[in-house]
């Protein structure tokens, strides 16, 4: 009997539809640093949306008993106190879809490359919850950034989270930008991030992906460094919104935050300006968690729920190389391996200033071709010992011949690894090279012709046999008949007085 009751009771109750009518209006109270203090929104919800007067947009971003404070994330000279303020019921979302690709914008899509504004329908909440476990699939496929001594010794796959850090000037953003070049005819899309970065800064970016034709496949999220905090703190938000759309589309995308120190930044000032405890080097004790979870949307997913990859290059500044400041220590806890550029390699001329000893790679090394895997099995192996052996050179010592060979060997790889901006190399040149290395056809040759042996020893071989060049691409494979042939293919260009 009190069964039957009480489920007609719970049937009576799903009938019956409730209506409200209200519509919470609240008050800013003081406004300062691009943070209102509201009061009269009881209701209101963490993270969600505001509109005041100006029809700029804010955020929830702290709840007390009397008042919230929202972050604005439009022009903050605009909000007044005084002004109302009124809750949307939503989280802040962006206009995302093809259109976008080609474009750049701000974190609320609105367009600031002077070429109209983004007609779309479609928009991704900037919070989302990264991909569940049972959604993801191993990283198994690699994402070439053309640059030798990251293909051969760090890989990278899709679906990784690679950490870019060195100090400033070391060319961080110069190995992103690479990165997002060579991926002009492999289908990857990607997404740029700028977080409080110089205009001009920006501009340089631009122009060379521009230069490299690779506009077409990227999306540019900028949120300058005269954008206001809220700007700033939203944009990597915004640009993986951007990325998921494609990776929900089964689509692969390759997505830069440049860079998370200026976003950790932007965080601890808004954090102190709401009056929340300070924690280490007066960082929020949250912020561990604000990036392990932006980045934690970085995952390849399984082809059973759709597919798609996004891969995540985040980038991160140090001060004097102390990689054990907070922020860097967190993001390498992050992050599934990290790219360390050193300043005295860069000014000592060796770019890109990869510091081998100091970059790992630690899943990306399943993803690496059989081809690039055989010529590359042992260069980091070799390259550290050399760096260790090389520094008694210096002082005149004597050394063995066996060490004098390891010392030859390791300074043409390091001659072999120097490379220009913008000329990234394809999959069988970077073989080839290596091949060249390993077969000791470099060890009798003046350090200061390495380059143009190795680029002359390449045309020769892609003139007479380019199908062994194709074959080390399309199949990924180096057969022992390809290497027999081009032993004897080098070999017979040697015999030629032409270098």
């Amino acid at each position: 009997m009190a069964e039957d009751i009480f489920r007609t009771i719970k049937e009576k109750l799903k009938a019956t539809t409730f209506e409200v009518h209200t519509e919470e209006v609240g008050l800013v109270e003081e406004v300062g640093d691009g943070v209102a203090s509201v009061s009269g929104l009881s209701t209101a919800r963490y993270s969600e949306l505001v509109v005041f007067d100006s029809k700029n947009f804010g955020i929830v971003f702290s709840l007390k008993p009397q008042r919230v404070d929202v972050v604005i994330v439009g022009d903050p000279e605009s909000v007044k106190a005084g002004d109302t303020v009124r809750l949307t019921g939503k989280v802040l979302s962006i206009p995302v879809g093809d259109e976008v690709l080609g474009r750049i914008i701000d974190p609320l899509g609105r367009a600031l490359d002077g070429l109209g504004d983004i007609r779309i329908s479609e928009y991704m909440e900037l919070d989302r919850d990264a991909p569940l476990l049972i959604e993801r699939d191993f990283v198994r496929e690699p994402l070439y950034t053309g640059i030798k001594v990251i293909d051969s010794m760090l890989p990278i796959g899709m679906g990784q989270r690679e950490l870019i850090i060195g100090d400033s000037g070391t060319g961080k953003t110069a190995i992103a930008v690479d990165t997002i070049a060579n991926q002009r005819h492999s289908g990857v899309k990607c997404v740029y991030v700028a977080i409080g970065k110089r205009k001009a800064e920006v501009a340089r970016v631009v122009d060379e992906l521009k230069g490299q034709g690779a506009m077409a496949h990227t999306v540019l999220v900028v949120a300058d460094a005269d954008s206001s905090l809220g700007l700033k703190y939203i944009a990597p938000y915004a640009g993986v919104a951007v990325a998921e759309y494609f990776m929900l589309k089964g689509e692969d995308v390759l997505i830069v935050y440049d860079d998370l120190t200026r976003h950790a930044d932007a965080y601890r000032s808004l954090s102190l300006l709401l009056r929340r405890p300070p924690g280490r080097e007066a960082f929020p004790g949250d912020i561990f968690y604000i990036h392990s979870s932006l980045l934690e949307r970085a995952a390849k997913r399984h082809h059973h729920y759709g597919g798609g990859s996004i891969t995540a290059l985040p980038i991160a500044e140090t001060y004097a190389g102390r990689l054990t400041a907070y922020i860097p220590t967190n993001l390498i806890s992050i992050t599934d391996g990290q790219i360390y550029l050193d300043l005295n390699l860069f000014n000592s001329g060796i770019i890109p200033a990869v510091d081998i000893g100091k970059s790992v790679s630690r899943i990306g090394g399943k993803t690496q071709r059989p081809a690039m895997k055989k010529v590359a099995e042992r260069l980091k192996l070799d390259y550290a010992q050399f760096i260790e052996v090389e520094i008694f050179t210096k002082f005149g010592a004597k050394v063995e011949e066996t060490t004098r060979a390891l010392i030859t060997r390791g300074q043409r790889l390091r001659e072999v690894l120097k490379q220009p901006r913008l000329a990234p190399l394809g999959l069988s040149e970077q073989v080839v090279t290596f091949f060249i290395l390993n077969e000791g056809f470099l060890d009798s040759v003046d350090l200061n012709r390495v380059k143009v042996y190795v680029s002359r020893i390449i045309s020769h071989i892609r003139h007479e046999r380019e199908d062994i060049l194709k074959e080390i691409e399309t199949t990924g494979e180096l057969t022992t008949r390809r290497e027999n042939e081009l032993r004897r293919l080098i070999s017979d260009f040697l015999r030629e007085p032409v270098l």
